[in-house]
């Protein structure tokens, strides 16, 4: 245990990534401890937290494909459970946190605390990566955080649910969405048109909400990177 972390567990060096620190971690967050996974490459340009969709996890695959492909940029990730496992077996049967962006956004704030206060990130930007309604979550955490929050990137998000908070978020957002995603592709227009400040919305041609079509992750993954390089 390292001092002032937690329950932070030094992992081990990970295959064909001989220089990267991988973490488990123990977050605070008000009454609840949030599982997740730091990872830091060598001279890591900033760090990336990641805000899951509805009925996600840290272990999705495919924010652990973007993650990866974020590592090997330079750029460190935090990827950890928004709900705690008693949480998320509620929500299975109630489904009454999913759309709970108040409660998602706070944790996420709560997590970046927690992160700012740990020696090994010192002094590193700070983005967000949301999918679903992981990306209103981090649209508003990065709105009450203001100029803490260099960068954001939605996937398939409904930034839309930040609501209000669109008008105050200051770091540059990127807004991906899956060409063939009609019915998310108007919802992110709507935030989009209310964001004041560095804005893009790109879509994938061809790709479907979950971006399962070949090569449409790989596209995500290439936008995310450049667009956190530029702006950490």
């Amino acid at each position: 245990m390292i001092a002032g972390m937690g329950s932070f567990l030094y992992r081990g060096m990970r295959s064909g990534q001989s220089e990267m620190q991988a973490h488990e971690v123990i977050i605070p967050a008000g009454a609840v401890r949030l599982e997740g996974e730091l990872v830091i490459p060598p001279e890591a340009k900033g760090v990336v937290l990641f805000a899951h969709g509805s009925g996600s996890s840290r272990h999705s695959p495919r924010n652990q494909y973007v993650a990866n492909a974020l590592r090997e940029a330079g750029v460190a990730t935090l990827l950890f459970d928004l709900l705690t496992a008693e949480e998320e077996e509620q929500e299975a049967y109630t489904r009454h946190l999913r759309f709970d962006i108040a409660l998602l956004a706070n944790r996420l704030v709560e997590a970046t605390h927690w992160i700012t206060g740990q020696e090994v990130a010192r002094g590193l930007g700070i983005g967000y990566f949301g999918a679903s309604t992981g990306a209103a979550a981090a649209l508003a955490a990065a709105a009450e955080l203001g100029r803490r929050i260099n960068a954001v990137v939605s996937r398939g998000g409904r930034p839309d649910l930040a609501g209000a908070a669109l008008d105050r978020v200051t770091a540059a957002t990127l807004l991906i969405v899956g060409g063939n995603d009609m019915p998310v592709i108007a919802l992110n227009e709507v935030a989009y048109a209310r964001l004041r400040c560095e804005k893009i919305l790109t879509l994938i041609p061809g790709a479907t909400h979950l971006f399962e079509e070949a090569g449409a992750l790989e596209r995500v993954s290439r936008l995310a990177s450049d667009w956190f390089a530029n702006h950490l």
